[in-house]
């Protein structure tokens, strides 16, 4: 059977643009094809159509509209999954212009969908004092706690995703001064983050315990399980509840949920807290985007009672006048 148009276009498009062109990583790649197999899940079960068959004139704006609602209706997907969804068939159209100006009319119709409106999210993340009591619960006497230990604080000091944590390999660690981490963020994009005293001496222990400093370990994912192969994001996630439930009997501000993506939020509210500059914490964080950093400037209500505090003098008082003393009003309650 002669390949479709779809079936040409879609193979090229995942297989050759993305990583080729657009230097995708393989998380994105995958998240693109995820979206598209849902896509042909709801045409071929939902809209009864071949798959072998389906051309790029069979999918138009009401296929998408349709395929949204089934996301959220029939998959309870949520309105951000819904989204991404529908950013993945917007690149992929925004591709297809390009390529195949013929259908510029019916590709500009699905482009025109918009997102759905979402809550703005609540920044999460631990007060300075709930992350030293977090920080502190690993048992450093054992080997498994001293891994424990640098894993946490590793993940905080450098404000990673999770995922860069994962992907972190020996060569990627500098203890020399200036110890610093070289992090492999989204699109393949890396950053040098710096390491403060404590963590470095940490990671400097844990290096040589694992013996992770000989030659031939360069490649060698920095932290894994029992199986010496890379650590999962379930694995971290399990390791940081374990030690949040143990944190949440020692103080009331750990929050019922702790993210492993909570600790990088952690990190930007408590640089900015301390007054450094948001291009920095940008950098730091890895944003394309000084918007993206902006969101824990407008999440950090203590900054902005600060901040108000400074401009404004006290104009209420917290004293009250004490009617005790007041004779006439005492005068007028003992003829009442």
């Amino acid at each position: 059977m002669k390949p479709t148009d779809f079936a040409q276009a879609l193979t090229t498009y995942l297989s050759s643009y993305l990583p080729g062109q657009k230097n995708a990583s393989l998380h994105t790649v995958q998240s693109y094809r995820d979206t598209f197999k849902l896509l042909l899940r709801y045409c071929q079960c939902v809209r009864g159509l071949a798959i072998e068959r389906l051309s790029l004139s069979d999918i138009d704006d009401q296929l998408i509209i349709g395929f949204l609602e089934w996301l959220e209706t029939k998959r309870h997907n949520q309105i951000a999954t819904r989204n991404q969804r529908l950013a993945c068939i917007h690149a992929f159209y925004r591709y297809l212009q390009t390529e195949d100006p013929a259908g510029l009319w019916l590709y500009q119709k699905i482009l025109a969908l918009p997102m759905k409106k979402t809550p703005r999210p609540v920044i999460a993340h631990l007060t300075p004092a709930a992350l030293q009591v977090l920080l502190a619960q690993p048992d450093r006497a054992t080997r498994s706690g001293r891994r424990d230990a640098t894993l946490l604080a590793v993940l905080y000091d450098t404000g990673a995703r999770v995922q860069e944590l994962l992907d972190l390999r020996v060569r990627d660690i500098r203890l020399a001064p200036p110890p610093l981490l070289t992090l492999t963020g989204k699109g393949n994009k890396a950053r040098q983050v710096p390491l403060m005293s404590p963590t470095t001496k940490l990671l400097g222990r844990y290096l040589d315990e694992w013996h992770l400093e000989r030659n031939g370990t360069q490649d060698c994912p920095v932290f894994f399980n029992r199986r010496r192969q890379k650590m999962t994001r379930a694995g971290v996630a399990f390791i940081l509840e374990k030690y949040a439930t143990q944190a949440r009997r020692h103080s009331t501000d750990i929050p019922e949920h702790v993210t492993p993506h909570a600790l990088r939020h952690s990190k930007a509210m408590h640089l900015l807290q301390s007054g450094v500059n948001l291009i920095y914490i940008r950098d730091l964080m890895g944003h394309t985007d000084i918007a993206t950093t902006e969101i824990y400037a407008r999440a950090d209500t203590e900054l902005k009672r600060k901040a108000l505090e400074q401009v404004y003098p006290s104009l209420i008082s917290d004293e009250l006048p004490d009617w005790t003393t007041d004779d006439a009003l005492l005068e007028w309650l003992s003829r009442f």
